[in-house]
């Protein structure tokens, strides 16, 4: 296996790690066991690197930090606009 496929897994697998969070505020209708202080330092650090390694181009890590966003506005969503579980 060489280091670009050891690479892209790394990637993949870290970019999914938020899946099921999401899926649980989705599920629960809110995110209100996660802090508002863990969201906004995990968003921080996902946008910067992220704009720090586009210009890099560094497919494997733009995956990862893009799915990674887009599973925390997911997550913020529902810690914003909770709704009552049925």
């Amino acid at each position: 296996m060489n280091l670009e496929t050891i690479g892209w897994l790394g990637s993949i697998a870290l970019a999914f790690c938020g899946l099921p969070q999401a899926i649980e505020s989705i599920r629960n209708g809110n995110s209100n066991g996660i802090t508002w202080g863990f969201l906004s330092m995990w968003l921080f650090g996902e946008v910067c690197t992220l704009l720090y390694i586009i210009p890099k181009s560094s497919p494997p890590l733009i995956v990862n930090y893009s799915f990674n966003i887009l599973f925390l506005i997911v997550i913020i969503k529902y810690k914003i606009w909770s709704r009552l579980k049925p």
